[in-house]
């Protein structure tokens, strides 16, 4: 059943209805019409998109003859307990539209920067670096506070989001380098968001940096293998830390560049002498020039810049790892050359973020693309730049490589018109590997099995209500001595550093922002609970066995 309703205030909207709360409710059916007084060709959405000040005819009528039942049929009410057609219930696919004018499987665009820290935004306190695309982003969408990368370096970072299970759990838990390609590849068994949503009909793109696999050892884990139908971009991470290479991947096919550089090593790393073509530069005309070419039918883009990472080659040799084209607004600064070209960088990646805005509202793809803006770990040192100049990591202890609160927890900005209201602000305690979820539900599709994965669809529609909770996350890092972190319930950060008998540092992230007080000897029992957890939370991994 239908009704067109007299209704000015919230209070006076039935839960779960679409509306424009200033004036009127309206739902149409799709199979009927209100014979009479609405033509056939009654566009719903463009009645609810009247100015409020001042009513129009339609909007007065309506108002003035009150409730009227559109069409009488049982059919048309949900039942107790279901969700409203426009809202899909969580985890289960949505088969008809969620709001009037919007196809009910939006195009997914996934853009996530390196090394940016979740202090580095101005909407998120960043006081010297400039960044009005993202701002706009933040005002115009949802900012999430409390929202995690997968883990504290690149490659599984990558992994957890592109798995949906957790750094103990996924494939690539490590940056292996060099000397153990396989160990950095996804297999073919692993079950990706790119294969997923390739499987449901999308177009599949991965634009900039991989890291999960590569040509010769480790071919098992190259994008097209992996659920991508195209890719440009950087298969190694050593070769990503050149931002002006001599050459790029589309596919599986070496791209020539007119940039010379001084190599180091066999994978494509080094510096430039002679900077011509910027990689990011090209990158970002190869993800608008997608959404174009794709613009009719559902696409997933994974657009995966590699700025504001450093040039860790160039910084050992010339002690400047911030390689930026130029130094933009900061050139006049009085600053060191890495401070200007860090905070360079980051500029021109918000400018990049810009231009995807603009391409998506001149081909008119705004209300049926959801946008998600974040970074694979917090902020890097490694440029040669002063940390104390921007404070990357904001009110958060740590950066890039720990497991506090500044190694991990990332900005994350959701934009959708229409779709997520402007100007929201959402603590929900999130991270990547729950983005499979998320596809998925917004795809009408089914999770893969064993995924470490909750949707937070319901938080970015407004409905908190129906939004499930972890109640652990997990973390684990290599390098020097083997680490776990886990969060529990959303408050309780625990690290231990050693095997299973190494002690467990624990902060509350209530009363302890910046995880400086180890409260462990207050709380047994949340340490106890957090031990049995971290004990168990992993699978065994030929590749990534804990060194102690």
């Amino acid at each position: 059943m239908y009704w067109v309703l007299p209704l000015r205030q919230p209070a006076d909207i039935p839960a779960g209805w679409n509306c424009n709360s200033r004036s009127f409710l309206i739902a149409v059916s799709p199979a009927t019409r209100w014979a009479g007084l609405l033509p056939r060709n009654f566009d719903e959405s463009a009645a609810m998109s009247a100015t409020p000040r001042r009513p129009c005819l339609l909007q007065t009528a309506l108002l003035l003859i009150g409730v009227l039942p559109l069409a009488l049929t049982a059919a048309d009410q949900p039942a107790a307990g279901q969700a409203v057609a426009d809202q899909p219930a969580a985890g289960k696919a949505a088969g008809e539209e969620r709001a009037a004018g919007k196809t009910s499987r939006p195009n997914l665009v996934w853009v996530m920067a390196d090394d940016l820290g979740y202090g580095d935004l101005g909407c998120y306190g960043q006081q010297v670096i400039l960044t009005p695309h993202l701002d706009q982003m933040a005002k115009a969408g949802l900012r999430f506070t409390h929202f995690y990368a997968g883990a504290t370096v690149c490659a599984p970072s990558r992994s957890v989001l592109m798995t949906g299970q957790h750094h103990g759990r996924t494939r690539v838990r490590g940056n292996a380098g060099q000397g153990n390609p396989e160990a950095q590849a996804l297999q073919p068994g692993d079950t990706t968001v790119a294969k997923v949503l390739q499987q449901a009909g999308y177009r599949t793109a991965l634009i900039g940096k991989w890291g999960l696999g590569d040509v010769g050892a480790a071919e098992t884990g190259l994008p097209r293998k992996q659920g991508f139908d195209e890719f440009f971009g950087y298969l190694h991470q050593g070769h990503a830390h050149n931002h002006f290479p001599d050459f790029l991947w589309r596919n599986e096919t070496r791209v020539s560049l007119p940039n010379v550089i001084v190599p180091k090593g066999d994978h494509g790393a080094g510096y430039a002498t002679q900077a011509v073509q910027f990689a990011d530069d090209l990158f970002a005309d190869e993800a608008l020039k997608f959404v174009v070419e794709n613009k009719s039918r559902p696409f997933f883009l994974y657009w995966s810049m590699v700025i504001p990472h450093a040039n860790n080659e160039r910084t050992r040799e010339l002690k400047d790892g911030s390689d930026a084209p130029d130094h933009g607004p900061y050139a006049d600064r009085d600053w060191p050359n890495p401070d200007k070209g860090q905070a360079a960088l980051i500029t021109r990646m918000d400018s990049y973020v810009g231009r995807l805005m603009t391409t998506l509202r001149e081909q008119g793809l705004t209300e049926n693309t959801l946008v998600i803006f974040t970074s694979d770990n917090g902020p890097h040192n490694e440029a040669g730049h002063n940390l104390k100049r921007f404070n990357p990591s904001g009110p958060y202890t740590g950066i890039k490589r720990s497991l506090t609160d500044g190694g991990i927890r990332v900005p994350l900005i959701a934009w959708w018109p229409g779709t997520i209201a402007a100007g929201r602000e959402s603590d929900h305690v999130g991270y990547f590997g729950d983005w499979m979820a998320t596809a998925a539900e917004l795809a009408h599709t089914d999770v893969p099995e064993g995924c470490d994965s909750i949707s937070f669809l319901p938080t970015l529609l407004g409905q908190p209500q129906r939004q499930g909770e972890h109640e652990f996350l997990y973390w684990e890092f290599h390098e020097r001595r083997f680490t776990q972190a886990v969060l529990y319930q959303g408050r309780w950060k625990a690290i231990r550093r050693g095997g299973p008998g190494a002690p467990i540092a624990l902060y509350d992230q209530q009363a302890d922002v910046p995880e400086m007080q180890n409260v462990a000897d207050q709380y047994p029992q949340i340490v106890q609970k957090i031990t049995e957890y971290m004990n168990t939370a992993r699978s065994a991994s030929g590749h990534w066995e804990p060194k102690l």
